[in-house]
């Protein structure tokens, strides 16, 4: 069977791209061997934060009096708050299956595929032909080699998702975004948590300052630490015991948080010609062509930022060059982003500790939350803005806010980056009073050659 283009993998540059391009009047087929939505809607985005805010509203509901409001008996019910992370997922899925089911030159295909040829995949037992391939088939979580982890019955960010007991003592290996997500999340809903991590810092992208601040604010909810480990073997009998650094650490769940992997060798892209990269990540030019012509990578399994909004990006850049014949590429593409504990990290652009390693002379900019009014007023200043400023031309590199709301406030110097702005250009703006957002007024005040 011929098509215009076909499209591996429901993701968020996959859906947008194959529907667009059918409502173009394009033949298109949509592969998809799993459920529609991808990672975010049934693995991601969509189910982890809906229950992230249940265990935020367990925490207020926990700690009310620190407001002048007094709650008993606060209990988390696990299983009532995985059927409604269920139920918000389902609602979502349902409206991706609505929208594709409603194209008439879209047919989608329910099976995995594999290439056979550059141009030709092999698809439940019938083959697929186009001149135009785009792959969309994200990524999932990554399994370090740990000796005795394959013996033992270890979560993922995937299957912790379906837990309905709660976790006595909740084990996390990985310090990174994933790992601190959930580790404050069932440490919200009532278990003990502690987090493994192997280098010296938390969020090791991160400065040091700001995964130093993060850190405390997480030990405040009595979120035990283990830095600079080595697991030197992991072991089950009832409890799991996890050997570092010649100690035992024991718990009742184990939760490997430790990155994530493109799901790429099911494609047999060899046989195609594509080239991936040594994880698997499908390698791809400024404008998500690989190095066979007609075949496109989007999303997480190119190896760019896992971000939802990195993926739907992905997919306007590859819409605009193959259906519109405008040019696009990611370069200079300003990339915020979001970790969603509390306080939220949001950031955008390069760290400091970047920004030196490329050579800028800088100003920075620093401004701990607990000098932001309305952060005050809700009494919850942990946390800090930062500022990174290419001294040559006061141009943003890069921006953190650790605060509440964080990821909402970072948004508007991403806005600023995007338009190509310098910092003083929002410097003597009017801001509302009292906002989060008033704080940048202050962050801006403070930036200086450093």
């Amino acid at each position: 069977m011929r098509f215009d283009a076909i499209v591996v993998g429901s993701g968020q540059s996959g859906n947008p791209l194959a529907v667009k391009l059918a409502e173009k009047g394009w033949q298109v087929a949509l592969v998809e061997r799993g459920e529609l939505g991808g990672t975010c809607v049934n693995r991601g985005c969509t189910p982890t934060k809906t229950m992230v805010h249940r265990a935020q509203v367990a925490h207020y509901a926990r700690r009310a009096s620190r407001w002048g409001v007094h709650a008993s008996s606060v209990r988390v019910d696990l299983e009532e708050v995985v059927r409604q992370k269920n139920a918000v997922v389902k609602s979502w899925r349902e409206s991706v299956e609505e929208e594709i089911a409603g194209q008439k030159s879209l047919k989608l295909f329910r099976a995995e595929a594999r290439f056979v040829a550059p141009h030709k995949l092999e698809v439940g037992g019938e083959v697929l032909e186009s001149d135009k391939i785009f792959i969309d088939t994200g990524g999932r979580p990554a399994v370090p080699s740990i000796e005795g982890l394959d013996e033992v019955p270890y979560l993922t960010s995937d299957t912790i998702l379906d837990l309905e007991v709660m976790p006595d003592h909740l084990l996390v290996i990985g310090g990174g975004y994933i790992g601190l997500e959930f580790g404050q999340m069932f440490r919200r809903f009532g278990s003990k948590v502690t987090i493994i991590q192997d280098g010296g810092q938390i969020v090791p992208r991160e400065d040091p300052e700001i995964a130093e601040t993060l850190q405390r604010a997480l030990e405040e909810e009595e979120i035990e630490f283990r830095l600079d480990t080595k697991i030197e073997r992991l072991a089950h009998n009832k409890r799991f015991s996890v050997h570092v650094n010649g100690k035992t650490v024991s718990g009742s769940h184990l939760l490997v948080a430790t990155g994530r992997k493109a799901n790429s060798e099911d494609l047999c892209l060899e046989t195609a010609g594509v080239k991936c990269d040594s994880r698997g990540a499908i390698l791809v030019n400024d404008r998500l062509e690989t190095n066979v012509p007609g075949i496109w990578a989007m999303g997480d399994v190119n190896g760019g930022p896992a971000f939802t909004h990195i993926s739907y990006n992905d997919y306007q850049i590859v819409y605009s060059n193959v259906a519109e014949g405008k040019s696009r590429s990611t370069k200079g593409r300003v990339v915020p982003y979001c970790v969603f504990t509390d306080p939220q990290l949001g950031g955008v652009g390069i760290t400091e500790k970047q920004a030196r390693k490329q050579g800028y002379r800088l100003k920075i900019g620093s401004l701990p939350m607990s000098s932001v009014a309305r952060a005050v007023e809700r009494d919850e200043s942990a946390g800090m803005m930062k500022l990174v400023v290419d001294a040559s031309n006061d141009m943003i590199l890069g921006a953190t806010v650790l605060g509440v709301e964080g990821g909402e406030t970072v948004q508007i110097l991403s806005v600023l980056m995007q338009l190509r702005q310098p910092y003083t250009a929002m410097k003597e703006a009017i801001y509302t009073h009292p906002t989060l957002a008033e704080g940048l007024f202050r962050l801006f005040e403070s930036v200086k050659p450093a």
